[in-house]
């Protein structure tokens, strides 16, 4: 019976994450079209994210297929390649600069960005260290200071590519992975209190990123740069409870900037209305609570953590996602997880999927014992002894 109920979250999870991506290629179809950086072409942003889709596939399925657990032993060399890969953004020839953010790299029109695995990254360190140090996570140094600083480090190369949204994302689900595994409360909301005005501090310091803070608060009085999320509030209201029907928005006409990307949400709502709308929105509840269910599941603490870590990071984005665009946070550049075009976010939250799936199937026939260690739960018979 419990076997059946946790197949049960895995294949409502499947079915959340492949109807969640159809929306997204759908959406894309309507409004990539009338990108304003298209080349001239209508099918340009379709068609690469669906190379991405067939990258993301592949890595969801070898993701499921192989052992999570090889994360563990091997955690600094994704930790170390996503390093290297952030720091790559800073290099002439390698990093690209799109619309004033060093957040890629690549050669061509081939473009990736490394804040998406460092986001992984990030998970699969704090999993392998809380896994490994379960008797001091009530400590000062060793079950908050030294995990804080191993994030830190990341965020730090991400933060520098004028990043916020991606650095943000990463510390809240680092914090909440933190939490998890048994740090203390007090150290933990001590840190959000700094880490918080550390983050307005920056933002004072960024006129850009000023503006954006002011506009939320009173979006009456700087309506230059409250423009995007007040066009994303009309997108929402012209479509209505039914919406004006797919392919007949308005707002894609130039009027929402970036409508297939961050902002693509309002769309959902002006062509397919409020219904809709609503349905990403259950979609999204059934991942976090199947993918909660899963991370419980699983045969070790290294699976239950990082489990917890890549559910955490897929719901903490689409809330941000959707409080931006419905105007509840302020203005933050992060994509709508399967939806938004993004291919290398696209990949990684597949690859995500694909190591829940793991967990799943590893924790089918092991279980976790008092003290931590993992044995099967089939034992081999043993040889009568000789008399």
């Amino acid at each position: 019976m419990q076997k059946r109920f946790v197949f049960l979250n895995v294949f409502l999870l499947v079915v959340a994450v492949v109807v969640l991506t159809g929306i997204g290629i759908v959406m894309l179809t309507s409004t990539g079209a009338y990108a304003q950086d298209n080349h001239g072409d209508p099918q340009y942003y379709l068609r690469r994210q669906l190379a991405w889709l067939g990258v993301g596939a592949v890595l969801c399925i070898f993701a499921a297929i192989f052992d999570y657990r090889w994360m563990e032993k091997r955690w600094w060399v994704l930790y170390a390649l996503a390093a290297v890969l952030l720091i790559c953004c800073f290099v002439p020839g390698i990093g690209k600069k799109i619309n004033g953010s060093r957040r890629w790299i690549g050669a061509g029109g081939q473009t990736l960005q490394p804040s998406e695995l460092a986001k992984l990254a990030a998970l699969v360190a704090l999993a392998w260290w809380y896994s490994r140090k379960e008797t001091i996570t009530k400590s000062f140094l060793g079950g908050f200071l030294y995990p804080l600083l191993g994030v830190g480090a990341l965020v730090g190369l991400i933060a520098p590519e004028v990043d916020l949204g991606s650095s943000s994302l990463i510390f809240g689900s680092a914090l909440l992975v933190m939490f998890v595994a048994g740090a203390r409360l007090w150290y933990l909301g001590a840190v959000a209190v700094v880490g918080m005005g550390g983050l307005l501090l920056v933002v004072r310091m960024m006129p850009e990123r000023t503006g954006r803070l002011l506009a939320f608060l009173h979006p009456e009085r700087y309506p230059d740069d409250a423009y995007q999320q007040l066009q994303g509030l009309i997108a929402f209201c012209s479509g209505g409870i039914y919406g004006r029907g797919l392919g007949n928005g308005m707002q894609k006409f130039a009027y929402l900037p970036y409508a297939h990307t961050d902002f693509i949400f309002p769309m959902v709502g002006e062509e397919l209305g409020l219904w809709w709308t609503l349905v990403v929105v259950l979609l999204f509840l059934v991942l976090l609570v199947t993918g909660t269910v899963i991370a419980t599941r699983a045969c070790d603490r290294f699976g239950k953590l990082l489990g917890f870590g890549i559910v955490a990071l897929l719901a903490l984005q689409a809330v941000l996602n959707i409080g931006v665009t419905t105007m509840v946070l302020p203005n933050k550049g992060l994509p709508l997880p399967f939806i938004s075009y993004g291919g290398s976010n696209l990949a990684f939250c597949l690859a995500g999927v694909g190591i829940l799936i793991s967990i799943y199937r590893r924790g089918l026939g092991e279980r976790p014992d008092p003290e931590g260690r993992v044995f099967a739960a089939k034992i081999k018979s043993r040889k009568t002894p000789r008399i």
